[in-house]
Formats: C-alpha cells, structure tokens, sequence
C-alpha cells in the first residue's frame, strides 16, 4: 500500500497532533510513573487513569468504525469485555488455593458443586494460551458475524441495532450460572500475574505503563492506516459506500477487514482493564457500555483518532468526580452533556481550537489599510517639466 496524505488533516493539525501525542507518550511512559514512585501520585489515581487508557483503546475501536467507516457498532463493549474474561480465567487459576474454600479452583465453582475443574477451564493456566483466546475469540465473533452481516448488505441503523441484540444476547448468557463464567458476580480478587503480586505499586506501575504503550502504538497504528490506500477507500465507504462498490472495490471484505481489527482492540483494551480493575463481569458488555463508548466518541471528535482518547478520559474523568459529588444527576450531566456538544458543538472537543482561531478572526478589529497616494497626470507631469 502507498502512504496518501490524509485529506482532512493539514500540515500544522499533523504538526500540532504530533506534539500533543509526544507529550501524551513523555507523561504517561515517564512521568506519571515517576511521580508515583515517589509518592506524589496515589496508587489509586494512576490505577484510575488506567482504567481511563483503557475506555481510550475501546473508543478508538468505536471511532474506527464509526468515524472512518460509516458503520455504528453498538457491540464493541462485548469484544472489550470477551478480552477481559479470557484474561480473567487465567487471573483465576492463578489464585490457586488461596481462595475462600481453599481448593485449587475458583470459589465460585465450589458454591456451585464443583469438585473439579471443568476441561475448558485447565488450558488457561498457560498465559500465551489464555492471551492468544483474549483475542482469538473476540476476532473469530467478529469475523462471522460481519462476514453474515455484510455479504447480506446490512448497514445504517439495521447493523447498529444487529449489534446491539448480539451484546445484549450474549450478556444475558454471560449472567447464567451454568455457563461457568461467574455469573452476575463475575471474576474477581485476582492476585498474581506472571508471578507478580498484582496487588504491589509496582506492579500496577508496570500495567499503567503497558496500557499506555498499547494505547500509543495503536494509535500510531490506526493513523498509519488511515494514510495507505485502504484508509481512502475505507472513508470513502463513509462518504459513498455504493459509490466505492461501483468503482470495484468489494466494500463486504473491507468492512470485515476493519470490524475484525476493531474487535482486537478493543480486546486489548479489556485484557489491560481486568487486572488494573481487579474485576470483570457481564455488565462490562451491556449494550449501555456501548453506548457510553459512542458518546466518548461524540465528545471528543469522531473520525480523528485523538478525539476518542481525548473524550474517553475527559468523561470518565467527570463521571468519577460526578458520581461522588452529585450521585443523582450523573445522568442528567451525561445526556445534557451529549445534546450540547451535537447542537452546538458537533465536531467535538478536538474542533475547539479551530472554532476559536475562526471566531476570533471574525471579531478582531480590521486593521487599516495602507494606500499608496495616487499620482494625477498634472502633478507628474509638473514633475517632468
């Protein structure tokens, strides 16, 4: 593939987003861990943030789909949390019999009768494999269910709501006791990972430091993408998917291409949330966890790769301070929020600076023009004589 400058980012907006992702990289990979080794940051608030990078690797999943693509996913959250329940049966066989019942499976299965462990579990003792299912599944979902959807030509508000049904249907088998996932309670009180007390400062520097490295590269991953030949064809679909299916390119393969890729990532996103966390259950793949991601999305700027990011930690940080401050209302703030930044403000919060430059332009007081004096035929010709 030949690299294409992105049509919707000019030279200073390339520029200006370089320097915002240098910046970004430089605190996340150097001085946030710094300052927590040193105890100027809490445990807790790196832990928070996070969880923050995290919701960032689903909203770029989503912004991939929806702001690239054309195609509104309501479903993401499922990959998120199918990523974090592979993760977390490994999570758990790691405790050991260091459990309640002290018996070397998880606790939940001795409430349900269980002496042994089940076949399926046992494999997930092996880290490779358990990491390999994290994203193996949630790409396999994604592939047949896009496969069926798209040869079909399903799209626009009839894919978002296919979607939304497959996260809904598979959360309420995710809730069942039978399925042997946990139930509504889920996986929890993890303590080991590859060895390391999950639980020491270190170790959760360690996992801030990966999500924020995942969260770079994939970053720089989705921009490199944008700028190739399949990135055109892919906005082009946005713009004019018969169009695109006219000039002969097979829309169905490239829209499976990006559904399947925007599944791993939000994986990713899940396998780094179960252990920062310390819990996954089946309400991480509601639809309204989807939902919240669509707004992330909307807030920040779709279609430009740093608004999701910028929307997922802006809200998540609101909504941490909202729900301890006004625990009624978070709701209220959440929908307010979302209605004005579509009437009044659609391109998001990355658009904030272009609005400003544009408005101020717009009232600045004009300066006077200078005007050369205009010479008449008489004085130049008295000038000659």
């Amino acid at each position: 593939m030949t690299t294409l400058a992105p049509p919707h980012l000019s030279p200073t907006r390339r520029r200006i987003e370089f320097i915002v992702v240098a910046i970004f990289a430089f605190l996340a990979l150097v001085v946030f861990p710094l300052l927590n080794s040193a105890g100027v940051i809490s445990h807790f608030t790196l832990n928070l943030w996070g969880k923050y990078l995290c919701y960032a690797l689903l909203a770029i999943s989503v912004d991939l789909l929806w702001g690239y693509t054309g195609l509104l996913s309501l479903g993401q959250a499922l990959f998120f949390a199918l990523g974090g329940y592979m993760h977390g049966m490994y999570l758990m066989r790691m405790i050991g019999d260091l459990g309640q019942h002290r018996k070397p499976i998880p606790d939940f299965l001795v409430f349900l009768g269980w002496t042994e462990l089940p076949d399926f579990w046992k494999p997930f003792s092996n880290f490779p494999f358990a990491l390999t299912m994290a994203f193996l599944l949630p790409g396999l979902i994604a592939y047949v269910f896009g496969f069926l959807a798209f040869r079909s030509r399903i799209k626009g508000v009839y894919f978002s709501i296919l979607t939304q049904a497959l996260t809904y249907g598979t959360s309420l088998m995710f809730f069942r006791n039978n399925l042997l996932m946990g139930g509504n309670n889920g996986f929890t009180d993890f303590k080991f990972l590859l060895g390391y007390d999950l639980l020491a400062p270190a170790t959760q520097r360690g996992l801030f430091m990966a999500t924020a490295a995942t969260l770079l590269a994939v970053y720089v991953g989705c921009r490199w993408l944008s700028g190739t030949k399949f990135g055109l064809v892919q906005r082009a679909i946005r713009d004019g998917e018969n169009r695109v299916l006219f000039s002969g390119y097979s829309t169905p393969q490239y829209k499976l291409f990006i559904f399947v890729v925007a599944a791993a990532i939000a994986a990713a996103g899940g396998v780094l949330y179960v252990p920062q966390v310390g819990i996954i259950n089946p309400s991480e793949m509601t639809p309204d966890k989807s939902l919240e991601a669509v707004v992330w999305c909307a807030v920040g700027g779709r279609g430009t790769l740093v608004g999701p990011i910028l929307g997922a930690i802006s809200i998540n940080a609101l909504k941490s301070y909202a729900t301890r401050a006004f625990p009624d209302l978070w709701l209220l703030i959440l929908g307010g929020l979302f209605i004005v930044m579509v009437l009044f403000l659609p391109g998001g919060l990355v658009s904030i600076p272009a609005r400003a430059k544009a408005m101020w332009l717009k009232i600045r007081p004009a300066r006077p023009r200078l005007e050369l004096p205009t010479t008449t035929p008489t004085a130049s010709a008295a000038a000659e004589r």
